[in-house]
């Protein structure tokens, strides 16, 4: 269970505010998928930061009752200096897991190749994003939020994907930001449209999928 109260969050761009949640206050539930939805620059991806830990909101407070993932497909705490390897090991320090077992399962998954020995700093948007979803499925979150991974990579990486997140799902709880609703329709059952710092929450993904598009089609 994953609780936010009262949070509020604006950023102030070229002299003009522009605010990203408005005195927010819901509760994502336990051992469910919820996929976050907005239009582009709603704010989906700084609450997810929020959540995460790795931003401050402006007011409010998070409360958990379990383990959170960073938020997978956002590579930014890799040192670029260190090869992919190194990173994944500083991981498995910092998280308390078995380092063999994490570049195992790393190696295996990711599909990097030589780079997985090269600094990160090398790689592309996708690599960094493929590096970031292995490390996380190979530590054992009581939540996983997820920043548009499953879209990385060719067909066969994709349905990859896809897989090893709705096995994790099985057991776990996952606030998810995509915009491959048919992927979101299918991992998800709860849904949460952020609009002008505002969220509304959907019990029905379908009904938040609607809500979305209709947004999306009318400008907000």
């Amino acid at each position: 269970m994953i609780r936010l109260e009262n949070i509020c969050k604006t950023f102030v761009l070229r002299g003009r505010r522009k605010i990203i949640a408005q005195n927010l206050s819901m509760t994502f539930p336990k051992g469910k998928a919820v996929a976050l939805l907005g239009r582009n620059g709603a704010g989906k991806s700084t609450l997810l930061k929020i959540i995460a830990g790795t931003m401050r909101p402006d007011s409010g407070r998070i409360i958990s009752d379990g383990s959170i993932s960073w938020p997978v497909g956002f590579a930014g705490s890799f040192h670029g200096e260190l090869t992919g390897l190194q990173n994944t090991r500083f991981i498995a320090r910092v998280y308390g897991v078995d380092s063999d077992e994490l570049v195992d399962s790393v190696q295996s998954f990711a599909e990097l190749g030589m780079h997985f020995s090269l600094p990160v700093r090398t790689y592309s948007s996708g690599m960094r994003s493929r590096l970031a979803f292995g490390i996380s499925m190979g530590i054992d979150f009581d939540t996983y939020l997820v920043d548009e991974v499953t879209s990385v990579g060719d067909n066969a990486f994709r349905q990859k994907s896809e897989y090893v997140f709705s096995e994790r799902m099985k057991t776990r709880s996952a606030v998810i930001v995509s915009h491959a609703l048919g992927f979101v329709q299918r991992v998800c059952q709860h849904g949460v449209v952020l609009e002008n710092g505002i969220v509304t929450y959907y019990d029905d993904i379908n009904e938040a999928v609607r809500h979305h598009q209709q947004a999306v089609k009318f400008g907000g």
